[in-house]
């Protein structure tokens, strides 16, 4: 990346006044919050406002009276004594009054080991396009992890989705740079106003699992600060307090050690004065990562320790680089009160204000994606004679795995909430339909006959099982593993002589999926699909116990168990009127998907049942955008993604039209594997020789979709309603260094909803460089009675009409003719009009 810009020199780019002509008779719209050029950091409620201490201060002060070594053990995680099973911890200096600091995980909820709220994926979230509610999901949060005794929250993600395999799509906002911007900022300050510090993460690039600690990101500045930056910057002027660093490379350096990141955009462009972490393990020098701009490893001192204390010592780091760091950290931290006792009490906890939040923001982010022939909401005969098909509907889908794993205070399932809203007299039944969690092994297929379904080993002990699996003809088994406590102790089992579970290297073991990875009772599950020919095969299963004990059982899944389980829901679809079949896709971080499809055999689930009964609504619970190669056959489809622990309650409200859905899409849904930005380049995604090509440029999500004229299944900001909405009288005006649009929304239906107004602009005839056919420059959620119409105003500011220049370093306006659209989707415009954009004096 290019050198590094002055802040002040970066900003001048955007000039003066702007000054916008509006084209006689035309009609268009603007909007939107995109942080502003010149914006200093935003001030939110609460400790998160004060301004760092000057020269002399309470922070000088303490660096003065700070040993090296007490220094040290401010920019390194250590053990906690007593921890909750938190991300991190540094000890402090008791002795000077500098208090420990936890941090814990907390993309959808606080991350330990004790009970807490476990709230939507922030991809629900956002899909409400709701600035207001991602402050009030910041402030449960917020308050939530200051009750269980954190300081540091690690979240939020803002890493754009870039591409649909990544494994942590969930833990983000969508594909779009403006509406990520908008939301990360209120977060931030919904997490802050209650007094936690917040972590805006990974920065930067970080937009894959695969091989995600060696990757290097080929990225141009234009690309970077167009798309993936504007989260970032957004975040650092809302105030945050701390920064994570990605576990990629950047243009060939590491993230944690870029000085053009680190210091050239993030201080020097940004005016960033709070301090950068480190991802977990993800440090990879001492000197080089120090000078780039780093403060703090994490989880442990390898490099930040001894290594640190040496390098001071013999003069390769100057101390003066340590007491910089450890000025922003101590900076932070008197910031929110920590340092003099200013701190407002922790809170008690208080589940119930959670659980409402839970179930508020899933029910404002359900995307009804499909809903033919009157299928939804269900009411009358539809509502009274129902099969629930799918293993998320009977066992509750809470949350992705990895950081975003939260022990919710509980979770119902949705069979349980669409008995209790059908009401006595209805008939719902279930079927199960898809098996993950397998079946028994029948004695019969074992010689020695002994039982695998449930064995317990005693503490200390060990048990063999070596015999025979008699496999009556070729076929794909699916062997399913189901063992108590950790990894590291469950059963070894031999097929043939292959090891079917290996241990998985690094920390893949923990990261694991947030339903598919726990059976029902508790133990966790490990999965294996091979093809056995007919005949005899050795199996050999050892199971060594720890001091707790050891309980284990191994089954199996077959195309005779799975064609059963197939009919079993054919019928009960047959016999009902209605069906409600969920999918799912258990994604998790560490790992990235390896095709959009739903897992197993659930596609051809769906047709079947689907075809047995037209009026089926599919809810999907995935992490990302989904394949449906059977949409044509089903009534319905809502798209829930990782709903919390409220949502089941959430998704039978939008189902029985208790709530009318006003979730949008953030992200594209492509057709089939073979029709989205990565598509056929390997370079762009998963990389090849460790090298990753951003080649798309500026056209990330749905600007690639108009960019190459290719139709998605979805377009980004997709979403129906129960109602219909109409858009009339447009006009444009200047407001400030931007633009104004003023439009009317009138709520054409017999029911109450919100629609999202979606503000789009063309691009710049006067710059010469490749950019979009349309990007989303604003954005309103509007709230409607049946009949009732509403005069919207958005702004559109100057950031949403300028570019980077990248010979310049610096934001240019786009100006001359643009087009502007205002509709429903970025597919679907409802208005469009022309407006002059020129400099002004």
């Amino acid at each position: 990346m290019p050198g590094a810009l002055s802040r002040r020199s970066a900003l001048s780019f955007l000039g003066g006044a702007m000054a916008v002509a509006a084209t006689g008779g035309a009609v268009a719209t603007g909007g939107g919050g995109w942080p502003a050029a010149a914006a200093a950091p935003a001030s939110g409620p609460g400790p998160a406002t004060g301004h760092a201490p000057g020269p002399g201060s309470r922070v000088d002060s303490l660096i003065g009276r700070m040993t090296l070594e007490e220094k040290l053990a401010l920019l390194h995680g250590a053990k906690d004594p007593h921890g909750l099973g938190q991300a991190g911890y540094t000890p402090g200096v008791p002795r000077l009054g500098i208090p420990p600091l936890r941090l814990a995980d907390g993309p959808a909820g606080v991350r330990v080991t004790r009970h807490a709220t476990a709230l939507p994926a922030p991809v629900l979230l956002a899909s409400a396009f709701d600035p207001a509610l991602a402050r009030e999901y910041g402030r449960t949060i917020g308050r939530e992890a200051r009750a269980l005794g954190q300081d540091v929250l690690l979240s939020p993600m803002v890493n754009l989705i870039r591409t649909p395999y990544a494994g942590r799509n969930f833990e983000t906002f969508g594909e779009d740079p403006l509406l990520a911007s908008e939301l990360v900022a209120e977060e931030v300050r919904g997490i802050q106003g209650e007094g936690l510090i917040a972590t805006v993460k990974h920065f930067a690039m970080n937009n894959q699992e695969h091989e995600r600690e060696s990757i290097d990101v080929i990225v141009g500045e234009r690309t970077m600060r167009e798309m993936e930056l504007p989260g970032f910057e957004a975040a650092v002027r809302a105030g945050a307090g701390a920064v994570m660093g990605a576990y990629n490379k950047v243009n060939g350096a590491f993230a944690c050690e870029s000085e053009p990141l680190l210091t050239g955009v993030l201080r020097e462009d940004w005016g960033f004065d709070g301090w950068v972490m480190t991802d977990w393990h993800a440090a990879h020098s001492t000197a080089a990562a120090l000078g780039a701009g780093l403060d703090m490893e994490m989880p442990d001192g390898k490099y930040f320790g001894d290594a640190l204390r040496k390098a001071v010592a013999n003069g390769t780091v100057p101390e003066a680089e340590v007491d910089r760091a450890v000025g922003r950290v101590l900076t932070v931290m008197d910031r929110f009160g920590l340092l003099d006792g200013g701190a407002p009490p922790r809170p008690g906890r208080d589940p119930g204000a959670g659980a409402r939040t839970a179930l508020k923001v899933a029910t404002a982010g359900g995307v009804l994606l499909r809903n033919e022939r009157g299928t939804l909401p269900l009411t009358g005969p539809a509502a009274r004679s129902i099969a629930v098909v799918g293993p998320t509907g009977s066992i509750p889908f809470v949350s992705g795995g990895g950081s975003a794993h939260v022990v919710p205070d509980h979770a119902a399932s949705p069979l349980e909430t669409i008995r209790e809203r059908a009401g006595k007299g209805a008939r719902v039944d279930y079927a199960l339909g898809e098996d993950v969690f397998g079946k028994k092994i029948p004695g019969s297929a074992l010689s020695p006959a002994t039982g695998l379904e449930k064995r317990k080993v005693a503490a200390g002990k060990s048990w063999t099982y070596d015999g025979t699996l008699t496999v009556a003809e070729a076929d794909e088994w699916t062997f399913v593993l189901h063992f108590s406590g950790p990894p590291t102790g469950r059963p070894k089992v031999l097929l043939d002589g292959e090891e079917l579970f290996p241990f998985r290297p690094g920390l893949a073991e923990y990261f694991t999926g947030g339903l598919v990875s726990a059976a029902p009772d508790g133990l966790a599950v490990r999965r294996a699909a091979v093809r056995l020919t007919a005949g005899k095969h050795r199996l050999k299963v050892t199971a060594k116990s720890g001091g707790k004990g050891l309980t284990f059982r191994l089954r199996r899944t077959t195309s005779a168990t799975r064609a059963a389980d197939v009919a079993e829901a054919v019928r009960a679809a047959g016999a009902a009127h209605s069906v409600v079949l969920f999918g799912y896709e258990d994604a998790t971080e560490g790992r990235d998907r390896t095709t959009i499809a739903l897992p197993g055999h659930q596609n051809a689930l769906i047709d079947a049942v689907a075809r047995a009964n037209p009026r089926t609504t599919v809810v999907l619970n995935t992490s990302s955008c989904t394949s449906m190669p059977w949409l044509k056959h089903t009534g319905a489809v809502l798209q829930m993604y990782y709903p919390g622990q409220e949502g089941a309650a959430a998704t039978t409200a939008l189902l029985f039209g208790d709530a009318n859905p006003g979730g949008r899409l953030t992200q594209s849904f492509p057709v089939s594997d073979d029709r989205h930005p990565m598509a056929g380049d390997s370079r762009r995604y998963p990389g090849v020789n460790g090298r990753e090509e951003y080649s798309e440029g500026v056209h990330v999500g749905y600007r690639w979709y108009d960019a190459e004229g290719v139709r998605p299944l979805f377009p980004f900001g997709h979403g129906l309603s129960y109602t219909t909405f109409a858009y009339a009288g447009l006009r444009l005006r200047r407001r400030g260094s931007g633009l104004e649009a003023v439009f009317t929304v009138r709520n054409t239906g017999r029911r109450a909803g919100a629609e999202v107004a979606q503000v789009y602009v063309g691009p710049s005839p006067d710059l010469p460089l490749d950019q979009a056919e349309r990007s989303l420059a604003g954005f309103r959620r509007v709230h409607l009675r049946p009949g009732q119409a509403r005069k919207v105003t958005v702004r559109m500011a100057a950031r949403a009409l300028s570019s980077w220049d990248s010979e310049r370093h610096g934001w240019v306006l786009g100006t001359g003719r643009r087009t502007v659209e205002v509709g429903s989707s970025s597919r679907d415009p409802r208005l469009r009009g022309h407006i002059e954009v020129r400099h002004g004096s």
